[in-house]
């Protein structure tokens, strides 16, 4: 019942901000497109982003694509432990993003990437064979707010 509840569309009686998760309050704010620049560096460090959702999956809302400006890089974030979701028409709401949680340079395999792909993903380079290196983030705690024009 709690996922259906957070993967409700959202609608002009949405009350913001929404919040996911858990928020700490102690984890340190980095800048998206300095981790995107030197990803390694704060690869398993506990960290506080912000951005814009650019993507979002449509099917459970269990991850979103998240970059500094709405054309920028994108880092996938995926929720911990699948504890929580966001509206299934999250990308198509203009929303700015906080999320805390931890960072993590990884490969996926091709099946994986297929995978994304089917739910909507997108990738900027995929391997000669099939698999992508990617930036994701496991989210902790989110909070998303109408972006301000």
């Amino acid at each position: 019942a709690k996922a259906k509840a957070e993967q409700a569309e959202i609608t002009a009686a949405t009350v913001f901000p929404l919040k996911r998760g858990t928020m700490s309050g102690k984890a340190k704010k980095v800048s998206l497109a300095k981790i995107l620049a030197t990803p390694e560096k704060y690869s398993g460090q506990n960290v506080l982003v912000e951005g814009v959702l650019v993507r979002s999956c449509k099917v459970e809302g269990c991850w979103f694509e998240l970059a500094p400006s709405k054309e920028g890089k994108t880092i996938r974030i995926k929720m911990k432990d699948y504890a929580f979701y966001v509206p299934l028409n999250a990308a198509s709401q203009n929303l700015k993003v906080k999320a805390e949680g931890v960072f993590k340079v990884k490969t996926l395999t091709k099946a994986e990437v297929d995978h994304l792909l089917e739910d909507g993903g997108k990738f900027s380079s995929i391997n000669p064979d099939g698999t992508v290196t990617e930036v994701s983030f496991l989210a902790s705690g989110l909070e998303l707010r109408k972006a301000t024009k």
